[in-house]
């Protein structure tokens, strides 16, 4: 059976194209107050703190997270679940560590303390391979969602693609933060909803409902998570949990997209109080759409599916085929939705870091902001094209993120729990972190939940010895 299409519907466009419309009428509406640079890149500080918490989690919970996830439960095990306990362990860690410094500081961006520990140019450095790494990660957020939905849907793949980035890029120039936050407010509505409305429907369609989908989850291996032995090839639950600590103290502690947001609150209780909903809300929702993942292998016992389909297309197939016209375009809002709330919060961010630590001197930072904004969301969606999924989404962001961000949060740690590491230590750490997992990845083929904390170790242990090396004073 080859892979067949579906005519998307009437009903259906008309719900994405009212949820599309509804996004451009926030930006349009938050286009008036951006008077200043703090009020375009912070929302003047004093957004609330559950739309700040709302937006983070849309921000980081891309469609690589929404269709990835079912994804692997559905073809490997749920291991993935121990991030649901990992995500309140790791909360006390970041405020701890580093939102405390952030405020006092007052920073636009992280990499502000950077300077103040390292130096201006262990600045440039880490906002240049934040740069990198998000440029990166944007496009395969936007075209791993539009490859899927393209071919379960049959919406011709340029106009997924630009749908996704181009709609997002100009409510994102017109409000700034604020249009961010409050379109992810809407955006993260729409995806808790719709996933809850899919692990509804499969529990209502698999015969014998929750029972025959857990019972059989466990007949299959996919609820064998706790495996102690080391095996590069496999995912078990011990190295999720190693390897999501530290994915989620730099996604949450260290990344702009994320300290961008929660410095928009304006304190410190703030700050905490929205942590500490997103950690509730991952203990949740990740738990879900892993459920989902179990659900859609047990619907699919019985039936074929199309033949070359990827474990990331089968809920986006389900979706279309198996739920009613309305409700099945809703649910595929969320996956642009889920898009969109990751390149508005990309885009945003980056223009921010360009603008606040390379081009500091820039006289009218909202006009340029919007002119950058614009640039880079027109480079991000061309990037959508040609972007491989390297086998899988969830792979994909993963070889992004291990190779750019993992040397970055190496080198926060090396600031905020060593007096002795140095900007110089760290370079020979990156300099040994790079070839090291690119090697892991493309010589080894090691399982992704490797690459980032390998890449982690490699450039924090380095930077630690070789910090030995260099006789720097601690700039702050």
């Amino acid at each position: 059976m080859t892979m067949e299409t579906i005519q998307f519907g009437t009903l259906n466009y008309m719900v994405l194209g009212f949820y599309l419309a509804g996004m451009m009428g926030i930006g349009l509406y938050f286009a008036r107050r951006q008077e200043s640079a703090e009020q375009f890149f912070l929302g003047g500080r004093k957004l609330p703190w559950l739309a700040v918490a709302m937006s983070m989690y849309a921000s980081l919970t891309s469609a690589v997270t929404f269709l990835g996830l079912p994804g692997t439960a559905y073809s490997e095990n749920i291991a993935l679940i121990i991030v649901c306990v990992i995500s309140p362990i790791v909360a006390p860690f970041i405020l701890i560590l580093f939102y405390p410094i952030y405020h006092r500081l007052q920073v636009t961006t992280s990499y502000e303390y950077i300077e103040k520990r390292f130096g201006p140019t262990a600045r440039y450095g880490v906002a240049g391979l934040f740069v990198l790494a998000r440029l990166g990660w944007l496009g395969t957020v936007v075209y791993a969602p539009s490859m899927a939905m393209s071919i379960v849907t049959g919406i011709p793949l340029w106009s997924c693609i630009c749908m996704m980035g181009l709609l997002a890029t100009v409510y994102t120039a017109l409000g700034g933060l604020a249009a961010v936050v409050w379109t992810d407010v809407v955006q993260f509505i729409i995806l808790i909803g719709g996933a809850i409305w899919v692990a509804a429907s499969l529990i209502h369609g698999v015969d014998g409902g929750m029972e025959t989908i857990m019972t059989l989850a466990r007949e299959t291996g996919r609820l064998h998570i706790v495996d102690w032995k080391l095996n590069l090839f496999t995912m078990s639950g011990p190295i999720v949990a190693i390897s999501f600590f530290f994915q989620l103290m730099q996604d949450y502690g260290t990344d702009q997209v994320t300290v961008q947001r929660l410095m928009a609150t304006g304190s410190l209780r703030n700050t905490i109080k929205s942590v500490t909903f997103n950690a509730c809300t991952d203990f949740f929702f990740i738990g879900l759409l892993l459920f989902i993942g179990l659900g859609l292998f047990a619907f699919f016992q019985t039936l074929t599916l199309p033949e070359n389909m990827t474990s990331d297309q089968v809920m986006p197939y389900y979706i279309i085929h198996y739920l009613p016209q309305g409700i099945s375009g809703l649910i595929i809002t969320a996956v642009f939705a889920a898009a969109m709330s990751s390149m508005d919060s990309g885009i945003n961010s980056i223009a921010t870091v360009i603008l606040n630590d390379f081009a500091k001197s820039v006289k009218n930072k909202v006009r340029t902001a919007r002119i950058l904004t614009i640039g880079l969301g027109i480079f991000a969606t061309a990037l959508a094209f040609y972007v491989s999924t390297l086998g899988g989404i969830i792979k994909a962001f993963a070889s992004f993120m291990s190779l750019f961000s993992a040397p970055v949060l190496a080198l926060f740690l090396l600031g905020v729990l060593t007096r002795r590491g140095n900007f110089q230590g760290w370079l020979v750490g990156l300099a040994a972190s790079v070839p090291a997992t690119l090697w892991l990845q493309k010589v080894i083929e090691a399982h992704w939940i490797y690459y980032f904390p390998f890449s982690f170790a490699v450039s924090f242990l380095v930077a630690l010895i070789a910090s030995r090396f260099f006789k720097v004073e601690p700039q702050s």
